[in-house]
């Protein structure tokens, strides 16, 4: 059925006229339901121009599913409760999943170029909401208001690209070692997905994940994090909008996700994939739950990334640079530079500098014009900034601006902090800060900072600054890392696969690659065809 026959029949079901025009074409689409009652401080609707992309509700088999337990989402950046969300148990999740199970009979027989028409059409529904989307991820998150709408649209990317690569997974013809035999291979949707994705990215880490289950044909059930549930549930609603079909996208919420929700989505016969995107250490426990069904995972976990800096390259570059890679996200991003190596020879330089450029970021409230740094996300993370910082102080580390919490600001601040001179024995030279704290570390040698790139038992991102073509080269290809920025600050692109190695995980997103880990191959021999010519 054509999208707009779909929003008329659900407007006509459910009594409503269209809502008047609040940004183009979108607004003759909206279809809604009943609501639980906000329980908010925060009027999120009042900031919104499509006030129902707000739901405090799960999304279960296309309908808002309320439940009689909730729990609180907070503002990071004011403390201010936004709004609340059912905290579902396995029982009720399992009805999310029978859902998924059911539209995958008949969704996995849908043609790729009706699923790339399904994605372009949420794709434009995504854009044409893109500030009410960007204003919810950073009540949600807390991220400047400019990242939150970069990361609306390059989530948008991800529809756009698995809309192009649905129709082009391509099978074999394989000649065979037997004479009249023919062999060919056809790739089939692996099921029902659970895609669990984490508060960083609350748009961007599903759309990559879902984009490329339904180009394979595929259904799925979110479990998004806790503290960025309404980015997930306004995704689903435009999903809806855009024609996919009931029980095609699943929002499941929960505050207890590894009690219980976890394990039902690792060990339900019925989910065939899982695809995560968190820390090393619940993966490995998701890994060891899922062990018990064999299903296919794909795991993007923790990183470290390294970020070396040659005397080839200009000291102004680099810093730019560096920059973007660490301050992203106030350093809250799994490929943000968290150990930076420069050359002893522009050592000196390149940390006046840094300093320099970090001093002037305006720290606040994501929404407040001119703020480029904004809260972590919670106690725990201003905890453990303040942990890595203390302990380069004590290691002789020497702080060239920040260093402290910024409690003047609010609870969940931290300066962006830049330190100099400290010892590779710190804890962030084998932990991942996940804040915005820059070490600058003196390397003499390639082969010295090869090695101590290395030490770390993560592999993600990692970045080179070079204007040696062999040396670039030459150390790509050392780093044991799954992704190299060369003479960039920044990896992440539709086009590009996205995952790391050793403890880091596996499996690859985006990319022509990224649909694959959605699919099966499926061999098919035929025999008594005939003996050659």
């Amino acid at each position: 059925m054509p999208v707009r026959r779909v929003i008329t029949a659900l407007t006509a079901r459910l009594g409503k006229p269209a809502v008047p025009n609040h940004n183009g074409r979108l607004a003759s689409r909206i279809s809604g339901s009943g609501q639980c009652r906000s329980l908010s401080n925060i009027n999120v609707k009042d900031k919104l121009s499509a006030r129902y992309l707000f739901r405090e509700a799960a999304i279960i088999d296309g309908k808002d599913f309320p439940s009689t337990t909730h729990f609180q989402v907070f503002d990071p950046a004011t403390q201010a409760q936004i709004g609340v969300c059912p905290d579902l148990n396995a029982r009720q999740v399992d009805e999310a999943i029978a859902a998924a199970h059911a539209a995958f009979q008949s969704f996995r027989r849908t043609t790729p170029f009706e699923r790339a028409k399904l994605l372009r059409e949420w794709r434009d529904l995504v854009m044409e909401s893109q500030e009410d989307l960007a204003t919810m991820i950073t009540l949600e998150n807390g991220k400047p208001i400019a990242e939150a709408k970069g990361e609306v649209a390059y989530a948008a990317s991800f529809m756009d690209w698995f809309a192009g690569e649905a129709p082009r997974a391509y099978g074999d013809v394989i000649p065979t070692s037997v004479a009249g035999n023919r062999a060919i291979t056809i790739k089939q949707p692996v099921g029902v997905c659970g895609i669990i994705t984490p508060w960083n990215f609350p748009a961007a880490m599903i759309t990559r994940k879902v984009a490329a289950a339904i180009a394979a044909g595929c259904t799925v059930v979110i479990k998004p994090d806790a503290e960025t549930p309404y980015t997930a549930i306004a995704l689903a609603k435009l999903a809806k909008i855009a024609g996919v079909p009931d029980g095609v996208v699943n929002v499941v919420t929960t505050k207890s996700f590894l009690k219980e929700v976890g394990e039902k989505l690792c060990t339900d016969e019925r989910i065939k994939k899982v695809s995560f995107t968190g820390s090393t250490n619940v993966g490995k426990l998701l890994m060891a739950q899922s062990s018990s069904t064999v299903k296919k995972l794909s795991f993007e976990l923790g990183g470290n990334a390294p970020f070396i800096v040659f005397p080839d390259v200009p000291v102004t570059e680099a810093v730019t640079a560096a920059v973007t890679s660490k301050f992203r996200g106030a350093g809250q991003t799994c490929v943000c530079a968290n150990r930076i190596f420069v050359h002893e020879s522009i050592y000196d330089e390149f940390c006046e500098l840094l300093a320099e450029k970090v001093g002037g970021f305006k720290i606040g409230n994501g929404l407040e014009d001119g703020v480029n740094q904004g809260p972590l996300i919670h106690d725990r993370a201003v905890d453990k900034v303040e942990g890595h910082v203390q302990d380069a102080v004590k290691h002789g580390g020497k702080v060239l601006v920040g260093g402290k919490r910024a409690t003047d600001i609010g609870k969940h601040f931290y300066y962006p902090t830049v330190i100099r001179d400290a010892k590779p024995r710190i804890r962030i030279m084998q932990e991942e800060t996940f804040g915005p704290v820059a070490a600058v570390f003196k390397f003499a040698s390639e082969a010295e900072v090869v090695a101590l790139a290395n030490v770390v038992d993560v592999g993600l991102a990692s970045y080179v600054m070079t204007n040696d073509i062999n040396r670039a080269f030459r150390v790509a290809e050392q780093l044991e890392f799954g992704m190299v920025g060369v003479n960039t600050g920044i990896v992440s692109d539709c086009a590009t696969p996205f995952g790391g190695v050793k403890f880091s995980g596996f499996g690859r997103e985006g990319s022509k690659y990224g649909i694959e880990e959605y699919l099966n191959v499926k061999a098919i021999t035929f025999g008594g065809v005939g003996a050659p010519y």
